[in-house]
């Protein structure tokens, strides 16, 4: 294949273009706030399930605060409702005696109640504490994430200004190359990641591997205009006066 050697030192412009457009998306693909974001997801999901955990707990026990208050209040009318009776004096002595030790089962089983209330309600003071403290860690999760997302769209628009300024200077020199030429380029391009490269003292520019002297006269002897390849990596070398041939 043959093309104007000043249209081949061309293709290091578009190689220049394309190289940048590669960091573009490597950038894009590597972003640290991409793994900072995933991070924090996953702590805002742990955070908010652990938070439902708490706060099912919390209604768990106020579903059992509420049963055990609503069996004390029926302990004390049981009592309410014997002591009248002892007041009322219109019971025998036997009666009498039966209710006097009923209101004392009463009263021991009310004092064990009361306490398992108490023990309720201490164990629910201790997990209201535990939801503050989770829901704060909740918001800080939440905070993070948002502010990792934050800098990830920033980074994200600052990627995109570039890529369209290349992608505009990449359409300007496209139409410089003839078909076959650039064809060749985007073909080696799409295999090896570099489409063209200079040849910089008998080295290539896009694998950095050396030539050996065969080659080098091989490409010393060529036409300026012959479009050549590097043996290694493919990529279109171009030649110039630092090339040490």
């Amino acid at each position: 294949m043959k093309a104007d050697p000043a249209v081949q030192r061309q293709l290091l412009d578009l190689a220049k273009v394309d190289a940048e457009l590669n960091r573009v998306a490597y950038r894009r693909r590597t972003l640290p706030e991409l793994a900072e974001i995933e991070t924090a997801e996953r702590t805002v999901r742990e955070k908010r399930d652990a938070l439902v955990t708490t706060q099912t707990a919390v209604s768990d026990l106020d579903r059992e605060i509420a049963r055990q208050e609503k069996e004390i209040e029926s302990v004390r009318a049981r009592e309410d409702r014997d002591r009248k009776i002892l007041e009322s004096g219109s019971v025998s002595s036997k009666q009498m005696n039966d209710v006097q030790h009923e209101l004392e089962t009463l009263a021991r089983r009310q004092s064990a109640l009361e306490d398992d209330l108490l023990e309720l309600m201490e164990r629910r003071e201790a997990l209201e504490l535990d939801g503050q403290r989770t829901g704060a860690e909740v918001d800080k999760a939440e905070q993070e994430l948002a502010d990792a997302s934050h800098r990830r769209d920033e980074n994200i628009a600052d990627l995109d200004t570039t890529q369209a300024r290349r992608d505009e200077d990449r359409a300007k020199l496209l139409p410089r190359f003839p078909e076959n030429l650039l064809a060749l380029y985007e073909r080696v391009r799409a295999h090896k990641g570099i489409g063209a490269a200079l040849l910089r003292a008998r080295r290539c520019g896009a694998c950095q591997l050396e030539l050996d002297r065969n080659t080098v006269s091989e490409i010393k002897s060529a036409a300026e205009d012959e479009v050549v390849q590097c043996d290694n990596c493919g990529a279109i070398l171009v030649r110039t006066l630092e090339s040490g041939l």
